[in-house]
């Protein structure tokens, strides 16, 4: 089983190379905590021999707070000491001690991830005054190298290989996770600074229909200020008009989505 949260489609794309090589399900995250109908589905059960597996993007040297979420509420029948968990984290440069933080939630329920990757990506927060998306080509440069890393993931995962550690934290990981990450993730995680442009806006409802937690309702977007928004940017960085922005100066930094990377000629080919 492969548990994901992704925002611009970068961890989803990885999920789902897992999940082809080795033809185990994806579970998505936020579906199953904020389904669009019904209850929520929190209690899995893992057949026999089944990996447990947690991609996620680095959302401030910390895991994103859904992904907390969805430990602490989910049920993982059928693990055992022999299960193999491991764990794949994307972040535009470096994930800090992130996996520190995921195996604190995971001890909770009596399960570590042995095998920790991390995969940079292109950079898709813009929400400060120095954070903008990268170039085409730095972009390009990224993702071709996170397609020859996927294989090599794809394969120590296959074949089970335990202990394995390959993250990218970065020079000072405490400081990034636990005094930067912190506060970041205690006060700019907040979906009150998103606005829209009501002229260049369509009411096309994309917004609405990507958003991963069902915070917007689309006439033209508003947010529900309840407290589910992970500042994920899937709303920003998928208008097709560029018509909304979190804070003032967000609509000059660019947007960002896998999908749209990969539909500028690059292949899927591995």
């Amino acid at each position: 089983m492969i548990c994901y949260f992704t925002g611009t489609g970068n961890t989803r794309w990885l999920a789902q190379q897992l999940a082809e090589a080795t033809g185990e399900r994806l579970v998505s995250m936020a579906a199953a905590l904020y389904p669009k109908e019904g209850q929520p589905t929190l209690d899995y059960t893992l057949t026999e021999g089944e990996r447990l597996g947690f991609c996620f993007p680095t959302h401030g040297w910390q895991p994103p707070a859904i992904v907390r979420r969805f430990i602490r509420e989910a049920t993982f029948n059928g693990t055992t000491a022999d299960t193999f968990v491991y764990a794949l984290t994307t972040c535009g440069d470096s994930a800090g001690d992130v996996m520190t933080i995921l195996n604190r939630e995971l001890a909770k329920k009596g399960l570590q991830a042995e095998t920790l990757f991390s995969v940079i990506m292109p950079e898709s927060y813009v929400c400060l005054p120095f954070m903008y998306t990268d170039s085409d080509e730095r972009a390009a440069e990224k993702i071709a190298n996170a397609r020859r890393q996927a294989q090599h993931i794809c394969r120590m995962v296959k074949e089970r290989r335990r202990g394995l550690v390959e993250l990218e934290k970065g020079p000072t990981p405490r400081l990034y996770s636990y005094v930067i990450g912190g506060f970041f993730n205690h006060c700019l995680i907040t979906d009150s600074k998103f606005t829209v442009d009501v002229d260049r806006c369509t009411r096309c409802g994309k917004c609405q229909r990507v958003c991963p937690v069902g915070n917007i309702e689309c006439t033209p977007p508003r947010w529900l200020h309840d407290g589910r928004c992970t500042c994920c940017l899937a709303c920003y960085h998928h208008c097709p008009e560029h018509a909304i922005n979190y804070g003032p100066l967000t609509h000059k930094r660019g947007q960002y989505t896998f999908e749209r990377e990969k539909g500028k000629g690059k292949s899927e080919k591995q």
